[in-house]
This record gives structure tokens, C-alpha cells and sequence, in this order.
């Protein structure tokens, strides 16, 4: 249980930030082709604005004289408890905002009892990653490759490094077209800031003609080939399950269709994602479509949201329309430009603090008090 009141304002130190001033401060710390990487959206960027705009069109209605005096946000999650609902996204290539990149992020993420999601791209191995974490919830998501032992290969590792679940993103058969990257002509996974866990997987260097320190350029082209795998079709999930008994997740669902058929296939959870606007240009918001993936599912399995988190409050109405929990992709990038390890802890800090506080004036003390009576279409 968790008292309500805090001082948020001590969260950053001398100075209160708000996300957008986070981001300000990221993008005068990196290089321009680096955030422009992590901030910007596919084409026009169509779906990267629909996402933020989706939340503008619920306003909360909130209830009176409730206790509000202890609010909590913990719940359940595959067995494990979290202080709430809140996860840390994947996020490749995290050395282009910070040198420690996914290290830093993932000791923030132990700290604060926020499950964190390791990205196949990440700049270093799941193992280290790992190891920062101790007994640290980890989830390691999967871009499935196009050669079948190095998708065993990856699974295994993390099974046997601690990670607890699998969440496979779905959503990235091919890579979308990002102008900025086009732009700037750049690439970190080309460039190599996203391959600790390529280069150092048995099953991807018995692919290589020489070691990869003898010729990292071929190594680089032979990690894109595997990369993008546009036959992967719904038999990935089967075959996954013959690697590993971990839950296995889908992330990058939109369509109540594609939500039914993960029921057939048997599916542990689901997120609700459009890879933050980066794949599908005009593609549509996932704040709009949640509710109705939610009604296919009828609480078979857990619902996660992702893309478009920027406060507290979107959390909640995340979780008004049905979802499980909700992942922050981008925000935490920005706190790790800016300060690192500290930076991450105090952005999740400032969005969990935010939620609590959104919480307590709408009148929920728990989560599972939260639904969509609380919500009114604008």
C-alpha cells in the first residue's frame, strides 16, 4: 500500500521536468540522427500523432467521496507481483542516447520493481543485461528470425539467463519507412549498436565465413538479413512453443481479428501496439482499438497496451478500457540521454507518481476499481 501524496516536484532534483522538457533536453544531449532515430515516426508520421491524439478524446469522470488515503497500485502479473502497472518497452540500439544504454536501463527498471522488456537489437547481450538485474523480472522480445537455430538458439539463452516470458512483435515483417533515418542516412543496428546479442549467439556466428572481429561488415549485413523475415506466418508460434515453456506474448496487435485467432493459437498474452508509430504510416491508433481486442479476449489472457504513453493519466484510461498494464517506450529513453541510470528512475518515477495522483483524484484506490465508467467520449 502506498500512501498517495508525494512530492513530485523533489523527483528531478532542483528542477521539475515534464516529459516534453525530457525530451527538449534529450535532443540537445544526442546526436541529431540519434533522436531523430528514437523520436521519430514511419512516413508523415500519421500514426505517431494519432496515438497522442486518441487519448485527448476520453476525459475522466471522476467519483467523490471515496478513501483515497491509500492507493494501490501493485497487481499481478504471470505469478509475479509489480509495484504497477507499468513495464519498460523494448527499445533497441539504447547506447545511441547513452553509453550504458540497456544497462542502466534495465538497473533502473530493478530498482523500481518495473518489469523490463530487452530488445532483440539491444546494444548489449541479454546475459549482461541480465546480470544487472538479478531476480528482477525480464522479458526478452523476439524479432523471429529467418533462420529457425537462431531463433531456437536466442530463446533458449534467455530462458536459461533468467528472462521469464517471450513477447514476440509481430508488427515488423519488414522495416517501415522512417525519413528521418533516410534523411540522416542512418542506421545503428547497421552501424552495430544493436548487436549484442547477434554476435555473441553460437548458432549466428557458425553462420559467419570468418569471426566476427575479422569481418564485422559481413557479420553486420548477415545480422540484417536475418532481421526482417517477411514469410514469418502464425506457425512461428507453434514452433516457438517446441523451444520454450515460457508465456509467450504477441506484441504488435491491432485488429480484433488477429486477437481472436492468438486465442486459437493459444497465446499468453497480448500487446496492443503499433510500434510507437514507426511501422505502418496512417495506421490506427491503439488507445482506439484496445477496447474492442479487449471484448475478443474476455479476459483469457492479459491485455498489455503500448504506444503513445506520456503521462499518468493515459495510463489510467489504458487500463479504463481493459488493459493489463501498459508499457513506456520513449519517455524513458529521453531520462537515460539526460542522466543515465538516475534519468530512467526519476522519468518512471514521474509517470507512476502521476498515475497514483490521477487515481486518487478520479476516486480509485485499487486497480481493479478502474473501468470505463470513469471514461466520457469527447
Amino acid at each position: 500500500m502506498k500512501m498517495a501524496a508525494k512530492d513530485v516536484n523533489s523527483l528531478n532534483g532542483d528542477r521539475h521536468l515534464t516529459i516534453n522538457e525530457w525530451e527538449e533536453e534529450a535532443k540537445a544531449l544526442m546526436e541529431r540522427k540519434a533522436f531523430d532515430y528514437i523520436a521519430r515516426g514511419s512516413g508523415e508520421e500519421s500514426t505517431l500523432m494519432a496515438n497522442r491524439k486518441a487519448f485527448s478524446r476520453y476525459q475522466i469522470s471522476h467519483r467523490v467521496l471515496r478513501d483515497v488515503s491509500h492507493i494501490d497500485t501493485s497487481m499481478n502479473l504471470f505469478g509475479s507481483t509489480i509495484s504497477s502497472p507499468v513495464l519498460l518497452a523494448p527499445i533497441g540500439v539504447q547506447t545511441i542516447a547513452h553509453p550504458e544504454g540497456e544497462l542502466a536501463s534495465a538497473r533502473a527498471a530493478a530498482a523500481m520493481n518495473v518489469p523490463f522488456v530487452v530488445s532483440t537489437v539491444s546494444s548489449y547481450s541479454m546475459e549482461e543485461i541480465g546480470e544487472q538485474m538479478g531476480d528482477s523480472i525480464r522479458w526478452f522480445q523476439l524479432y523471429y528470425s529467418g533462420n529457425e537455430k537462431v531463433a531456437e538458439s536466442m530463446i533458449k539463452r534467455a530462458e536459461s539467463s533468467g528472462y521469464t516470458a517471450i513477447v514476440l512483435t509481430v508488427d515488423t515483417p519488414i522495416m517501415g519507412f522512417r525519413e528521418s533515418d533516410h534523411r540522416n542516412k542512418y542506421s545503428p543496428v547497421g552501424e552495430g549498436a544493436g548487436s549484442g546479442n547477434y554476435f555473441t549467439d553460437p548458432e549466428f556466428c557458425r553462420l559467419l565465413e570468418k569471426p566476427v572481429m575479422e569481418d564485422k561488415e559481413a557479420a553486420l549485413k548477415k545480422q540484417y538479413e536475418l532481421f526482417e523475415n517477411p514469410a514469418v506466418t502464425w506457425d512461428a508460434i507453434r514452433k516457438i512453443r517446441q523451444y520454450t515453456n515460457l508465456p509467450i506474448l504477441l506484441k504488435g496487435i491491432v485488429h480484433p481479428e488477429d486477437a481472436s485467432l492468438a486465442l486459437e493459437y493459444e497465446v499468453d498474452g497480448l500487446i496492443v501496439s503499433n510500434h510507437g508509430g514507426r511501422q505502418l504510416d496512417h495506421g490506427v491508433a491503439t488507445l482506439d482499438v484496445l477496447e474492442k481486442i479487449c471484448d475478443v479476449v474476455q479476459g483469457e489472457i492479459p491485455v498489455l497496451f503500448d504506444s503513445g504513453i506520456r503521462r499518468g493519466s493515459d495510463i489510467f484510461k489504458a487500463l479504463a478500457l481493459g488493459a493489463s498494464a501498459a508499457l513506456l517506450g520513449r519517455p524513458f529513453i529521453y531520462g537515460l540521454a539526460r542522466e543515465g541510470e538516475d534519468g530512467v528512475k526519476k522519468v518512471v518515477s514521474q509517470i507512476t507518481t502521476e498515475f497514483e495522483t490521477t487515481m486518487a483524484l478520479a476516486g480509485a484506490a485499487k486497480i481493479r476499481e478502474i473501468d470505463k465508467t470513469y471514461l466520457v467520449w469527447k
